[in-house]
């Protein structure tokens, strides 16, 4: 069983004396994982930082063993990332929710594409949390829990709409919200894809947060979201 692709690096964790466990996200093979022969090595262990995009081969004897990458390194984002601390806090973040989210071997070419443009924004502070707001849509869209932001879910309106449900992600307008607004979540226009300020977005991050912890992670068994998450929205908020 063998197959080359060109791929996201997730993770990397020490295996034995010499070698390395990788997790890589590629387009037509998803979040899959292997043993790199060497990965500790000098010559290695520095290309195995997470966000690098790396060209891997992966060949095992059967097809349910974890088997063992041979990479070439294609580009570092490290070095973009070491700069500024809230570009690395966006990528540790990127990198441990595909981790944390994504099924085994499962191709998400979608999320791939839009997974690599935010990876080559990094470094570009005034546009880049807007740009990483909307890949969390995607990543929800992808995983199942798209919200529904069209129309009103009460009085089905498609204007006024400031609100989000907390319980079925559907949009909400001020008329529709009624006693219940301050149990709902805040629906600023850049959710519907419009521009924004960053408070706007800090807004939006608290909404697509909600349905990430307590709807996503809930129901892969109640395991907490990647803390990388926390500390980028944390490292964002500081500069508001």
């Amino acid at each position: 069983m063998e197959w080359r692709d060109q791929g996201i690096l997730l993770s990397a964790r020490r295996h034995g004396e010499t070698s390395a466990i990788i997790e890589v996200f590629t387009p037509a093979q998803g979040r899959h994982a292997g043993v790199v022969r060497g990965g500790t090595s000098r010559k290695i262990a520095p290309s195995l930082q997470p966000g690098a995009q790396l060209d891997v081969a992966w060949r095992a004897r059967l097809e349910d063993h974890i088997g063992a990458f041979t990479v070439e390194p294609l580009r570092s984002r490290a070095a973009v990332a070491m700069q500024d601390r809230l570009a690395l806090a966006g990528l540790n973040a990127v990198t441990a929710l595909l981790a944390f989210c994504l099924p085994e071997r499962e191709p998400h070419p979608a999320l791939y594409r839009r997974t690599e443009a935010l990876l080559d924004m990094l470094g570009q502070g005034d546009v880049w949390p807007l740009a990483y707001l909307k890949w969390e849509l995607r990543l929800l869209e992808e995983m199942g829990y798209a919200l529904d932001l069209d129309a009103c879910a009460v009085t089905g309106a498609t204007e006024g709409l400031i609100y989000v449900s907390p319980k079925t992600g559907r949009a909400v307008s001020a008329k529709g919200a009624g006693d219940w607004a301050d149990r709902l979540l805040p629906l600023p226009p850049v959710l519907r894809g419009g521009a924004g300020s960053d408070a706007e977005v800090a807004q939006g991050l608290r909404t697509t947060g909600h349905f990430l912890t307590v709807h996503l992670a809930r129901d892969l068994g109640g395991k907490p979201l990647p803390e990388a998450r926390a500390r980028f929205v944390d490292a964002f908020s500081r500069r508001l």
